[in-house]
């Protein structure tokens, strides 16, 4: 691929160049993909988000002062989130994303400890079933990660083993409302009340959940207390371009008041430039993202929100009634938030042919592996769009699975795992590791398989290590000019 800036196009062309390139993806409306979308299905909903990121596109959110108007768009974002989900005094910022919610959030708890309890080797206690960018905040942020196994027939983390395992260097613990590869609520409660006991901070990642949850309740549902209202929570984390239906990305970090909240800040005057002061990752961003996301907010409102969740729990319990009624599956856990996964009993190779399947029919179910005496599972993420299309989805899904049934399992070679346990992910060279990836279909520039099943059964057979080093070396293989 040349390096050279290609010559000026016209507008038209350029556009009409992107919308030919958009064509291979997955559809992002129509509730069809189910997975890394969220469709409230709402007319001019997305046209709204467009035109306030057009506002305010080349507004910097770099500096309030020069750009008030930030600041009003900001704390009106923030005063919402906490209006929902906060106790008085609760403080927050708004960033990009869960990820850098998170982030900050164990920054925050890194800080505090060092500060506070004088913590210099800090640790980051997790149930398993945390999100991984937990995981990614340690490793950015130098914290050890110790990893508690949840219920395996819940799928909840078990609080009385997250109080055991909290130690003296332990800066933060974690309860997922819900978590993310099965739906399900953690017992926050009582993992709160575990570690204000010590004296340690409590985050929960409500990132899917903290907008759905609280109108699931204002519709009648059942929700336990999961928010910072629950003595012991100190920080959570909610997305508004899931539930909240914004534009990616969009998300809230709260903490329980502002002197918390003031670990997250960085200064720093030693240099001869401009003093800098950022509240979150980012210094210069565009305040669009911002924008879109307050527009959208005050567009759904109250009522709006709370009919949207009304619909995705009625799609849910449709969905977990069809599924419980077809022979093999089995649905993990007791899904509360959107969020659905399911097995089958007759083992990884056929859920994995189905998932194939399914695609072919222009469904997007998203496969997750095993871990931890946990099963390879189907996920999916129920919206608004979902609502009239969930009959059609079990339809599609009974036929997909007497199809897939018919196919020859997929079987990984004793042979290839007696290699693998004997390789060290860290020594490999780049011309093993291209062989091994070509050996599991994945070859690089040249795109994915049409059929991934042979490909995912033979990563779930491998050790997480080199499960690890293999995709991180595709997806490097792919974005390379």
């Amino acid at each position: 691929m040349s390096a050279e800036l290609a010559p000026a196009r016209s507008a038209p062309e350029v556009l009409a160049e992107l919308r030919a390139l958009r064509g291979a993806d997955a559809p992002t409306r129509g509730g069809r993909t189910f997975a890394y979308v969220y469709d409230a299905a709402l007319a001019g909903l997305d046209e709204l988000a467009a035109a306030a990121y057009t506002e305010y596109a080349t507004v910097n959110g770099l500096d309030m002062t020069v750009f008030p108007s930030v600041a009003r768009l900001e704390n009106d974002v923030v005063g919402a989130a906490a209006a929902l989900l906060g106790a008085p005094g609760v403080q927050g910022s708004f960033t990009s994303g869960g990820t850098e919610s998170i982030l900050l959030a164990v920054k925050t708890a890194r800080d505090h400890a060092r500060a506070v309890r004088g913590v210099t080797r800090p640790q980051l206690l997790l149930p398993s079933t945390a999100h991984a960018a937990f995981h990614k905040a340690a490793g950015y942020l130098g914290l050890e990660t110790v990893v508690v196994p949840v219920d395996p027939e819940t799928c909840r983390a078990d609080a009385d083993a997250v109080a055991a395992a909290i130690t003296d260097r332990t800066v933060l613990t974690v309860a997922s409302a819900p978590s993310y590869p099965h739906g399900v609520v953690d017992p926050v409660a009582a993992i709160a009340a575990a570690a204000a006991e010590r004296g340690v901070l409590c985050h929960v990642d409500a990132c899917i959940g903290g907008w759905l949850l609280p109108y699931l309740r204002r519709a009648g549902r059942p929700v336990p207390a999961f928010d910072l209202t629950v003595p012991g929570v100190t920080s959570l984390s909610v997305d508004l371009h899931k539930y909240g239906y914004a534009d990616k990305g969009a998300s809230v970090v709260l903490y329980r008041d502002a002197e918390l909240r003031r670990y997250q800040y960085f200064a720093h005057a030693g240099w001869p430039g401009y003093p800098v002061i950022n509240p979150t990752v980012q210094g210069t961003k565009s305040a669009g993202l911002l924008a879109q996301a307050w527009a959208v907010l005050r567009h759904v409102g109250e009522d709006g929100y709370t009919a949207l969740a009304a619909g995705v729990a009625d799609a849910s319990d449709r969905l977990l009634a069809g599924l419980r009624g077809i022979e093999g599956v089995r649905v993990l856990g007791d899904p509360a938030a959107g969020l659905v996964s399911f097995t089958l009993r007759e083992g990884t190779s056929l859920l994995l042919h189905l998932a194939d399947e399914l695609r072919e029919r222009g469904w997007y179910l998203q496969p997750q592996l095993s871990h931890g005496g946990l099963p390879a599972n189907l996920h999916l993420t129920l919206t608004p769009a979902t609502v009239g299309r969930v009959d059609l989805l079990l339809a599609d899904l009974a036929e997909a699975l007497a199809a897939a049934r018919a196919l020859p399992p997929v079987a990984v070679d004793p042979g290839v795992l007696d290699l693998a346990a004997a390789l060290d992910p860290e020594s490999l060279g780049p011309d093993e590791v291209a062989a091994v990836l070509a050996f599991a279909g994945l070859p690089g520039p040249g795109g994915l398989p049409s059929r991934m099943a042979p490909v995912l059964v033979l990563l779930d057979a491998l050790p997480e290590p080199l499960q690890e080093r293999l995709l991180a070396e595709f997806v490097g293989s792919i974005f390379r000019i």
